[in-house]
């Protein structure tokens, strides 16, 4: 018999998410800069919305879950995104929990923050992709709490430097340019679909 909280709207619509974002995050190497920040400025809001969906319900976590994302899977996703960013890749942290005990303003980058999203929802997605309920049930219970502990954060961080790459005065376009996006500049929104 399915179980229906796995297949339930707000998993589905997270896994859908997930997706899209992990995506574009892959084709990073494919893309033009203007277009994955814009693309990220408007997928970001959207996962952490549907992370907030989640359910609640806490479950054992199967002993041998796996986890997907190698480490050099993960180290060459953040060096594309890395590389696409440029310098707009640092920004400094506010919400750093060591900031109380630095003299100093502490750095972070983008591209990190964003693979760290990446390898929690690819984890989950390959799980998910097996169609083991039980497994796939763990997995979602193990990236609520990671949403919950650490990438949620990363996430609205991160939203903070993009916002200011795609939207701020020191935006990438200007009214002479030729991308003809202007309505996105000016009004922070596009008439195209959202992805």
């Amino acid at each position: 018999m399915m179980n229906q909280q796995v297949y339930s709207k707000d998993i589905v619509e997270f896994v859908t998410v997930g997706v899209e974002y992990c995506s574009l995050v892959e084709r990073a190497s494919e893309i033009e800069r203007r277009e994955f920040n814009l693309k990220l400025v408007r997928i970001l809001p959207l996962l952490y919305l549907k992370a907030t969906l989640l359910p609640a319900d806490e479950i054992d976590e199967a002993d041998d879950l796996e986890c997907y994302v190698t480490e050099e899977q993960y180290e060459y996703l953040r060096g594309i995104m890395a590389k696409l960013l440029g310098e707009a890749d640092d920004y400094l942290e506010v919400f750093e929990a060591d900031m109380a005990y630095s003299d100093t303003p502490l750095a972070a980058s983008v591209s990190e923050g964003l693979a760290d999203i990446y390898q929690d929802l690819r984890d989950l997605l390959e799980i998910y992709r097996m169609g083991n309920e039980e497994l796939s049930q763990a997995a979602i219970c193990r990236c609520r709490r990671n949403f919950i502990a650490y990438w949620g954060q990363k996430l609205v961080n991160v939203m903070r430097p993009l916002h200011a790459i795609c939207f701020g005065e020191d935006s990438e376009c200007d009214e002479n340019c030729a991308c003809h996006d202007h309505d996105i500049h000016n009004n922070g929104y596009d008439k195209e679909y959202l992805f």
